[in-house]
């Protein structure tokens, strides 16, 4: 956590004396709203419970109460699949045990019709980021895949904070209904041609307990809606 990194190490020079070993009581009033005020002398400097803060130190922390709030915000399952019915997309979600491989989908899932998706949440070197959405049993080179979806230089996987943050789901449960999240549209969605020639496309409707069967017109439909509209390219070469 924010306040544990910060633990033991000074806001600034001009703090003096005041470790950041406050700041778990800092930041419990900055996400509640109360006490903080800029000092009226003009300094820059910002006062919460007695304590003089410099800027600095609390822009980290409102970037962190933003943060917080961004991952709040995400859609549930029940609000994605509301908002799928808004669209007159017909649906089918079936419930299963939670699955993290793409060897307990096929184990578990039962037999669902149509292509099964494995989804990669990537970042290039500018810092970019990309969703490539596969068919569960595709061979994906990550050392060349860049050259395809238009990265900058070679792809590594984006952190879970990331993923958090941009398409509001967990490691395991990645998905190209998670874009529904995306609102500043930082990620760029990449669907392999291979996939896109099933008639139906079945995706976690943002949980891995579950797996939703979707028309492949009524996927392009729904990320027409959300202004995502994916490039559809030849990443696995089949």
């Amino acid at each position: 956590m924010l306040c544990a990194s910060l633990a033991g190490r000074r806001t600034s020079k001009a703090a003096g004396t005041h470790s950041t070993a406050v700041a778990g009581g800092v930041l419990t009033g900055m996400t509640a709203r109360t006490g903080l005020r800029r000092d009226a002398s003009g300094s820059g400097r910002y006062i919460a419970g007695g304590l003089v803060l410099p800027a600095r130190f609390v822009l980290v922390m409102a970037a962190h109460d933003r943060k917080r709030s961004e991952i709040m915000a995400a859609k549930t399952r029940a609000e994605l699949l509301a908002y799928l019915d808004e669209l007159a997309v017909e649906a089918t979600t079936i419930d299963h045990p939670p699955l993290y491989t793409v060897a307990q989908s096929q184990a578990l899932r039962g037999t669902i019709d149509g292509g099964h998706t494995k989804n990669l949440f990537l970042k290039d070197k500018k810092g970019a980021y990309f969703l490539v959405t596969v068919e569960e049993d595709a061979t994906v080179d990550l050392k060349t895949i860049h050259r395809v979806i238009g990265a900058s230089g070679r792809v590594s996987f984006g952190s879970a904070d990331a993923l958090m943050r941009l398409l509001g789901v967990e490691p395991g449960s990645v998905t190209v209904f998670g874009l529904i999240n995306d609102v500043d549209h930082q990620v760029k969605l990449v669907l392999d041609a291979g996939l896109m020639r099933h008639d139906f496309v079945n995706c976690h409707p943002l949980t891995n307990d579950a797996t939703t069967q979707i028309a492949k017109d009524d996927l392009l439909r729904f990320l027409d809606a959300i202004a995502h509209p994916p490039a559809i390219l030849n990443v696995t070469g089949q």
